[in-house]
């Protein structure tokens, strides 16, 4: 299969504040078949499976391409996302936009949390581990910037995500 079939550019959609819906712009880094190759390697692969329970992310996924290996290992996948800040649907800092299955799965009675900032490009989560750190971990994290909400905080995140970038501290 041709990793350039497709649009490079995606909208898809992810829950704001609020619960709004909202689309959040972002260069394509997976095959376009991503699901169904998700599925069928999930199914054949328990360690895999294991692996996406925890964190809904795996280390060496068969969806993503060789271009979009790099995109996601130095970030350049989320930078559409400042029309996203530009047109006030995300914040640059806050927690990641997620899907609603996400919502209902992880966050249930935390949504709260979740409903009461703009999703951002970068957050605390992003420069704690990324993802080296499980779904839990990652809810745990939002839920904390939510609570600590100040400028030194958004600050101090503002700060770290640079070298964390560098690095590509837990991208893959």
């Amino acid at each position: 299969m041709d990793d350039r079939q497709g649009s490079d550019l995606l909208p898809p959609k992810r829950i704001g504040r609020g619960g709004r819906i909202i689309k959040v712009a972002k260069f394509r880094s997976m095959v376009v078949d991503s699901a169904e190759r998700l599925e069928r390697f999930l199914s054949q692969n328990p360690e895999a499976r294991a692996e996406w329970n925890a964190t809904r992310k795996l280390k060496n996924d068969p969806r993503i391409t060789k271009v979009g290996h790099f995109l996601r290992l130095s970030s350049i996948d989320e930078l559409p996302q400042l029309w996203n800040v530009l047109v006030g649907d995300m914040s640059l800092i806050g927690p990641r936009p997620v899907v609603k299955d996400e919502l209902d799965t992880y966050y249930r009675s935390r949504r709260v949390y979740y409903y009461a900032v703009r999703p951002g490009i970068t957050g605390l989560w992003q420069v704690s581990g990324r993802n080296d750190t499980t779904y839990e971990q990652r809810v745990q994290l939002d839920c904390t910037y939510v609570r600590k909400l100040s400028l030194w905080t958004d600050v101090s995140i503002l700060l770290r995500t640079l070298p964390a970038v560098l690095k590509s501290s837990g991208a893959y």
